[in-house]
This record gives structure tokens, C-alpha cells and sequence, in this order.
């Protein structure tokens, strides 16, 4: 890839990398932006993460399971940490972390309040890129968690812009770049720019430390860092020997001050009573308030390196730091340019490769800022269960309702490991659907690094004895949707489909846990499928997951998600078969046999409805009595995602298999290739047809399609919502034995406290599920090809082809973030600082959902992990990416005699 190397490029195979010690991955961003507030922090009887450890307590209390601070970076381990401070001389604290509010104290659940952006990054943070915009003005803590406490969930969210912090312009840009020399060799530049009108101060506070790992070990020693010169901090590190930081002079040539205290409890602060003589908070404590709380000896395990700058208004400025081997001289002259100036055009060659010729200007930076957001959040996540449980030596004992409470029957999970995060700051914890999506988007610029991440939540130590995958920290034992077969098909399709013996490895752990869904989420054995709220939240008028007692919820889409499971474990055995690595024919046929089953209980066990087109929960109460739960959302959606189609010369080869297979085509109909022919589900040319496999007859699928595809129903600008927007005039409402509840179409923020009131699936739009309907499309069109139209959208009059309505809402999708003919980008509503300011408008947020009638990012805005499948759908849309049934066909022509 001509400049492209390795110390761009992502690990060379799934043995690479982060396990095997590959040296380019030895330092990243693997520190979060919020460590606080996390379960595994929280050590309350009660279990509020929020209330235990909130903000205000994270400057002056050691975290026990992991670090957070400013463009954080960290060795593999978070030994080492790296990361920014600043201070503008009004604010009451130092600003080392990103400020937010708690799930209580949001009016729309927990949110971020601040702005900041992951600009650019390649796999191997040999370059990476990190801004911020700090106001000059003091921070407004008190007036942020105040006015939005008094909102309700009917008011907007009070963002920090509304403020008024942000007025003439009185605040910093401030950027981080990173560049590495060699694997150890970490180049750190701070650039400063005052947007302000008058010539301003900034104290600038490049911080390293360690992370805490002796409190919690009372046979660990501390380490400690010392200062070895006038701007020069000698760092043992613990595994890669002795590392030096060397810090340049600033703007005025006047070398920066050393400020040095240790990484441990204010336990003064905190509980009053005596503790370390320069803890924790101590750097803060003296630039803030004057206080003795820095250690004068130069020495101790956290070291600030304090630079105060005065800058003109429009200027720039810029700080040099260099972390090394002690061995080597820190050069921060033109050797220091030199590296950052080629890795930023080894950056630059890189994304160009992979950015389609098609594609325009506008869509590559979305794709490259998309790629960066999922390349900075990767993250240490360190989280040892049983000891959470029992807590450590020497420590006091967590409460003894903790061995009754969350994630207690998960003892066996204990993880040390990179994860992608949905977020580096709302999220330092992974989520076990999210982490597919991020899967498929990460295996265009690091597909080792994707199949590292799905191998990972199927190992011993994440996965459950009996099978179940833990769903996310919150609750290891909540279910969400099987996806890891469907994005390990996309991630093997992606890198070439030549790593064989990934799909093999996955494939066998996806095996216990499918068994697992078998066996634990079917209750009466009939074939359809329980599972709660399955990673939608609160797209029901009832929460899902706790009913009331004695009521069953029997449910469409986990019934369609275990279809598709069935079909995508079906295709990885057909490609372990093609491959000739391991017979794989009764795999296939097992497979197939559960798809049929689940066919035939969508149909037995009613959960079409006829009147609104699409499939319905049904709600069994105790004496038996079934209610269908008839809201026009996703959940009905979901069964079309089962989709396949079988060439005919597999289907032959693979009847002359065995008699189960036979048995199992003529029970299922299958034998008498006429009548499947006038059903529809058998198309094509003698001796060359195709078979639709899946849940949805041909007919049902129709009626879908006219509800999908409607804009007064689900076809929203911007792509398809989540609930049908027929229940903004129309609320649904659920009459069942001692239980009333309804629904109607929120295109916004939740106006419910379900889940805590900080996610919506009642209207928006969202990613992951709108990849996974266009992807079903694809499969779709494969199947019916040219000759099969839909009339898109509903009531237009117009028809189209399936690759036809799979483009216009791939460009829908896409359009959220490009700036239309208006000038403007959906995604940032009707934010005008973000559409037209030159220091704003081209910094992008990739939010958790968009507004479902105009596309305005809400939720979570950094949740780039499943947003950032917008690079893949800019790729995907330009084709340069196939799809895994044309991968698939490849491998069986590749393999005629298997």
C-alpha cells in the first residue's frame, strides 16, 4: 500500500497483535474518558454506579479497575498513562476528564456535556488525532445539572452551548496529536488556539501516572517517577524498562514546572481522616487553590508538567512532549516534525486506498472521522468478577447483598483484555451486540483486531459455562441478539474470506451458544423464542424484560433473530465444508432442520397479524389467555432478517447426502420443485435455481415491504425508524388481564423512564438495525433479481428493484451526516454553531440514534461503535465491498467437488 506500513497498517492476523506482543500495539488509546460512575467501581450496597462514584469524587478517589483522562493513551496494560489537563483560570477544578451528568440527574438519562472529537486514527495509533473546545468562561457545572434537573422528559436536554459559555467566542480549541517514532517512541503535540477576541491565559497540564495496582495488592510495591531534569521525568515502567518524558519549552522559551503527587485516596476529603500527604487530587488542589499538596521532592507516581500560555486572539501555539527509552535522546526539533509529518502522510495514504474513487469528498471525511472514533475506543477492560465479589486483601469487604446482586452468577468472567467500547465515555464497558457491528466496520482498516474482538467474547473467560454470552456490564446475564454469526460472515467477507480457520474457531463457541438460546429461551419448547428486551430497549409499551408475574412474552423478533442465527451458523458450516477443513454436511442439515422448525412455529403459533402487515409479540397471561402485542415497530420487523437462498446444485448434492436431508426437503415441501416454483420460492433457469430460505413467505413479504417502505409509516429521510410514525395520530394500547399500557411514535428523545429513560426505540433512527434490514435486502434481491419490483416508496406510484430501494437507503442513511443542498448536515439539527461555524462544522459527532422525521443526532453523541457502520455503508454503497452471498457463491464455484 506504497507509504502504508506497518506501523500503519492493523494486525497481520488474528495471532498478531495485542496477545502475541506485537510491538506498534504496545501503546494506544486505551484509557478512557470515564471511569467513574461504572459498576465495576461501584461498591454501594444498593448497586447505583451513578451515585457512588459520581464526578465530583473522581479527582480524589484511586480507581480500583481502571484509569480515565483527556486524549488518553496507555501502554496494552494501563501501566503507563498519558493524558491532558487544563486549567483557565476560573473553573473550580482542573479539567482532567470529561463532565457529565448521572443517569438520575439527566432529564433524558445520563449525557455528556462537553465537546470533543476523535478527528482521525489509524490501526496502529502510530498517528492519531484528538480536539477540544474548553471555555474561557468558568465551567458550568452547577447550572448544567440544575436546569436539566429541572426539565422534564418532554423538555430538550440543556446542552453546554445553551449556556451561554460559548458566547463571542471566548473559548480554546485545543488538539492532541500523537505520533509514534518506533513502538516505544511516543510523540505527543498540544496545539492551543484562542477563538476568543482578546489575548487569554491557559495553563496546559500534560500529565503522566501510573495506574494504581498496589492498593489492592499488599505484596505490590508502588512504583515511582522522579524528575531527572529541568523538564524531564524519569518513568520505570513495569514491563518495558526505563522510560523517559521530555518536555519542550513553551511559546515564551521558558521550560514548564514538574508538579508531582501520588496516584492514591484523599481520604482526608473523602471520609476525614488522615491519608497520604499528596494524593490523588493534590496536582489539582495546588494549581487551583495555592495548597502544599505536590510533593518538592519531585518525585511520586502522578506528574504534571504545567505549562502556562498567553495567546493571542486567532493564534496558535504549540507544546512538544516526548515519552522514550531512557536510552535515547528525546529530540523535539526537526526529528520531532520530521515523524509527525510522515505519519500523517502515511495516515493520509492510507484512507485515500481506502476511500472508493466514487466516493466524494465530503463522504471520505465522514468515513475517516467514522473509522477514528472506532479506533480511538478501543480500551482496556479489566473486570474480575469474583474479585469485584469478594473483594481484595486488605481492603473492607463489599456488602453482602453483592453475592446476591448483579452479574453474581458470572464469577467465572474475568477479563484483562482491548475491547471495542461503544463510547469512550457514556460506555467504558463493552456490549455484546454493539461489539458485532463495530466488528464490521473495523474489518476494513483492522480485520484482525475484529476477529480478535469476536473470538474474545467467546472465550472461556467471557463466556458462560452454559453457553451465554455476557450481555454488557450493567447485567452480564440480559440477552441480546445472537448477531456474532452475521457479523462474523461480514468480517471473513470483508478481509478476503481467507481465514478459514477463524470462522472454524467462532464457529465452535457459537455452537454452545446457540445450544444455550435452544435450551434456555424457548420455555415450552415450541420453537418460538423469549429473550426480554433484546437489546431494543424500550420499544414496547411494556418492559420486556420483567413482567409481571406468571406472564409469558412470546416474541417476534427474538423468533426472527433465531432464524437468522440458524441460517448464518448454516452458511459458516457451508464455507467450513467448501473449504474442505472439516466435514460439515450434518452441521449444514442441523441447521436447516431448526430453520424449518422455526418456519413452521412463526405460522403455527400466530404471530403474523394480517391487519397491520407485520409480525406481533403475543402475551400468554397466567390462565392462558394470549394477547397479541400489535405495535408497528421493529419487533415486526425483525423475522425478514431470516433470509437465504440456496443454489439448486447444493440442494441436490446435498439430498443425495443422506436421508435426513430427503426427509427434511419433503417435509418441508421442498421435494416437489414445481410447487415451489409457483409458491415463489424457487426461481431461475432449469438446472440453475435458487431456493428462498427463511420465515417470511413470499406473499407476507410483500405486505411488509408496502409497510416498510412507507414514509408515513417507517420511511423516514434519513432512513427507517423504529416505530411506525402510524402511532403519532394512532397510540397503541395493550388491554390484557390486570395490565394496560400504551405506545406512541416518539421520533426524539424517550419520554418514558424505561431503561432508565436514556434510550428510545420508540420512533428514531438507528443504525445497527437499518444495516441488518438493508443487508436482508440484498439477500432479498439475490434471490428475486431484476425482474421483481416493489413500489417504493409506498404510494409514490414508482417501482423499483431491491438493489434499487438497498441504494436509496444506503444514500439515506449516509445523508445524516454530508451537508445537503441547504448547507446544512441532518445530523446536527438545528444546532447553528454546529452547521456553520468553520471551527465547528466539519468536526463530527456519531450519535447512538437520530431524530426519526429530520435526523438530528440524539442519545449518547459519541456512540461511535455502531454509528461507525457509516463507513462501512459508504464502502459498501460504492462497492467496494461484496456481499457474503456473492462471497459465498464465489467459494462453492472455487470448490465444485465439496
Amino acid at each position: 500500500m506504497g507509504a502504508e506500513s506497518e506501523r500503519v497498517r492493523g494486525f497481520g492476523s488474528l495471532d498478531e497483535g495485542l496477545r502475541s506482543g506485537d510491538p506498534w500495539y504496545r501503546w494506544g488509546p486505551y484509557l478512557s474518558e470515564r471511569q467513574w460512575g461504572t459498576v465495576r467501581e461501584d461498591y454501594s450496597a444498593d448497586g447505583e454506579a451513578w451515585t457512588y462514584l459520581p464526578h465530583d469524587r473522581a479527582r480524589s478517589q484511586a480507581y480500583r479497575w481502571g484509569e480515565d483522562g483527556l486524549a488518553g493513551f496507555s501502554d496494552v496494560e494501563q501501566r503507563l498513562c498519558l493524558g491532558l489537563a487544563l486549567w483557565n483560570g476560573r473553573d473550580p477544578i482542573l479539567k482532567e476528564r470529561i463532565f457529565g451528568l448521572t443517569g438520575a440527574e439527566g432529564n433524558h438519562g445520563e449525557d455528556a456535556k462537553e465537546y470533543w472529537w476523535y478527528l482521525d486514527a489509524v490501526p496502529s495509533h502510530a498517528w492519531n488525532r484528538w480536539r477540544y473546545h474548553y471555555p474561557q468562561r468558568a465551567f458550568p457545572y452547577q447550572d448544567l445539572v440544575a436546569t436539566n434537573g429541572a426539565r422534564g422528559r418532554r423538555d430538550p436536554e440543556y446542552e453546554l452551548l445553551d449556556t451561554g459559555v460559548f458566547d463571542d467566542d471566548r473559548y480554546w480549541v485545543v488538539e492532541v496529536h500523537y505520533a509514534k517514532a518506533d513502538p516505544d517512541d511516543l510523540l505527543m503535540t498540544v496545539e492551543i488556539t484562542n477563538a476568543g477576541p482578546e489575548r487569554a491565559e491557559l495553563q496546559v497540564l500534560p500529565t503522566v501516572w501510573f495506574r494504581n495496582t498496589w492498593s489492592w495488592d499488599p505484596a505490590a510495591a508502588a512504583p515511582a517517577m522522579r524528575a531527572s531534569g529541568p523538564a524531564t521525568v524519569a518513568v520505570p515502567h513495569p514491563f518495558l524498562g526505563g522510560l523517559q518524558l521530555t518536555a519542550g519549552p513553551g511559546p515564551d522559551g521558558v521550560a514548564p514546572e514538574l508538579l508531582f503527587c501520588d496516584n492514591e485516596t484523599n481520604l482526608q476529603r473523602l471520609y476525614g481522616t488522615p491519608g497520604p500527604q499528596y494524593p490523588k487530587d493534590g496536582i489539582n488542589d495546588h494549581v487551583v487553590a495555592g495548597a502544599a499538596t505536590v510533593n518538592p521532592e519531585g518525585t511520586g507516581t502522578k506528574c504534571a508538567v504545567r505549562y502556562r500560555v498567553e495567546v493571542d486572539p486567532g493564534a496558535t501555539v504549540e507544546l512538544r512532549l516526548r515519552l522514550h527509552p531512557e536510552d535515547r535522546a528525546g529530540d523535539l526539533g526537526e526529528d520531532f516534525v520530521g515523524v509527525r509529518d510522515r505519519r500523517r502522510a502515511e495516515a493520509d495514504e492510507f484512507y485515500a486506498e481506502l476511500t472508493p474513487a466514487a466516493a466524494s469528498a465530503d463522504e471520505a471525511a465522514v468515513m475517516r472521522q467514522a473509522f477514528a472514533g472506532l479506533l480511538w475506543s478501543k480500551q482496556l477492560y479489566h473486570y474480575d468478577v469474583a474479585r469485584w465479589l469478594d473483594g481484595d486483601p486488605g481492603q473492607p469487604p463489599p456488602p453482602a447483598a453483592r453475592r446476591r446482586g448483579r452479574n453474581a452468577r458470572w464469577r467465572t468472567f474475568n477479563s484483562f483484555d482491548i475491547m471495542s467500547m461503544p463510547d469512550k465515555w457514556e460506555y467504558p464497558w463493552f456490549a455484546a451486540w454493539d461489539l458485532a457491528f463495530h466488528c464490521v466496520a473495523l474489518a476494513h482498516v483492522d480485520p484482525a483486531f475484529a476477529k480478535y474482538q469476536l473470538i474474545l467474547v467467546c472465550r472461556e473467560w467471557f463466556q458462560h459455562p452454559d453457553g451465554a454470552l455476557p450481555a454488557y456490564e450493567w447485567d452480564f446475564g440480559d440477552v441480546n441478539p445472537p448477531v456474532q454469526a452475521w457479523a462474523a460472515l461480514e468480517v471473513f467477507a470483508i478481509d478476503g474470506a481467507r481465514d478459514v480457520d477463524f470462522l472454524s474457531r467462532v464457529f465452535d463457541k457459537l455452537l454452545l451458544n446457540f445450544t444455550w438460546w435452544v435450551n434456555l429461551e424457548d420455555a415450552d419448547g415450541s420453537n418460538v423464542f423469549e429473550g426480554g428486551f433484546l437489546g431494543l430497549d424500550n420499544i414496547g409499551p411494556i418492559d420486556r424484560s420483567h413482567l409481571p408475574p406468571g406472564y409469558l412474552l412470546e416474541q417476534s423478533d427474538a423468533t426472527g433473530w433465531m432464524a437468522a442465527y440458524a441460517l448464518a451458523m448454516g452458511a459458516v458450516a457451508t464455507v467450513l465444508r467448501h473449504s474442505g477443513r472439516r466435514p460439515a454436511d450434518d452441521l449444514v442439515r442441523k441447521f436447516l432442520e431448526h430453520l424449518a422448525a422455526i418456519r413452521g412455529a412463526v405460522d403455527s403459533a400466530g404471530l403474523w397479524d394480517p391487519e397491520t402487515g407485520l409480525f406481533a409479540d403475543r402475551l400468554v397471561a397466567p390462565d392462558g389467555t394470549a394477547v397479541p402485542v400489535a405495535v408497528r415497530s421493529m419487533v415486526g420487523v425483525i423475522p425478514m432478517l431470516a433470509a437465504g437462498v440456496a443454489d439448486e446444485p447444493i440442494l441436490r448434492r446435498a439430498a443425495a447426502a443422506g436421508k435426513h436431508f430427503a426427509e427434511f426437503l419433503q417435509r418441508e415441501g421442498l421435494d416437489d420443485q414445481e410447487a415451489l416454483a409457483e409458491r415463489g420460492l424457487l426461481r431461475g433457469e432449469q438446472g440453475h435455481r435458487q431456493l428462498l430460505l427463511g420465515v417470511v413467505g413470499v406473499d407476507r413479504l410483500e405486505r411488509l415491504f408496502a409497510q416498510l417502505f412507507d414514509p408515513a409509516e417507517f420511511l423516514s429521510p434519513h432512513g427507517l425508524r423504529s416505530v411506525s410514525a402510524y402511532h403519532r395520530d394512532h397510540p397503541y394500547v395493550l388491554d390484557a388481564p390486570g395490565l394496560h399500557a400504551e405506545i406512541d411514535y416518539e421520533p426524539a428523545e424517550s419520554t418514558v423512564p424505561m431503561f432508565g429513560g436514556n434510550s428510545n426505540w420508540r420512533g428514531p433512527v438507528w443504525f445497527p438495525v437499518n444495516h441488518l434490514v438493508v443487508n436482508s435486502l440484498e439477500r432479498y434481491h439475490r434471490f428475486f433479481g431484476d425482474d421483481f419490483t416493489v413500489e417504493y416508496p409506498t404510494g409514490s406510484g414508482k417501482r423499483l428493484r431491491l438493489d434499487e430501494v438497498v441504494a436509496d437507503l444506503w444514500e439515506r442513511l449516509v445523508s445524516l451526516f454530508l451537508v445537503g443542498d441547504d448547507g446544512r448536515r441532518p445530523c446536527f439539527g438545528g444546532v447553528d454553531r454546529l452547521q456553520h461555524d468553520p471551527r465547528w462544522r466539519d468536526n463530527l459527532l456519531f450519535n447512538e440514534y437520530f431524530h426519526g422525521d429530520d435526523g438530528a443526532g440524539l442519545g449518547a453523541s459519541h456512540q461511535t461503535g455502531w454509528t461507525g457502520l457509516v463507513a462501512d455503508v459508504i464502502r459498501r454503497r460504492h462497492g467496494a465491498v461484496d456481499p457474503v452471498g456473492d462471497v459465498l457463491r464465489r467459494l462453492r464455484d472455487e470448490n465444485p467437488d465439496r
